[in-house]
């Protein structure tokens, strides 16, 4: 199986998670799957389907957990 990623774009395994640091006003877009999204010092966490994007609203440590096989982009 081949698989092709737009260019930026990572590919999380189930219950892999990605750290993100420092990413004020970067957005993140799943094209597959499903993520979990919570930023240090915000309340609200963010679930992202596919086709879904959320904009990083604080410095500090973003974690963006995969529920299943998962892909996102950081622009």
């Amino acid at each position: 199986m081949k698989l092709e990623l737009e260019p930026g774009a990572l590919r999380l395994a189930r219950g892999q998670t990605l750290k993100v640091t420092d990413a004020l006003g970067s957005t993140i877009r799943c094209s597959e799957g499903s993520v979990w999204i919570t930023e240090e010092n915000v309340p609200q966490d963010v679930v992202l389907e596919a086709g879904a994007s959320y904009r990083l609203s604080r410095r500090g440590l973003a974690l963006v957990h995969a529920f299943g096989d998962a892909t996102v982009a950081l622009a």
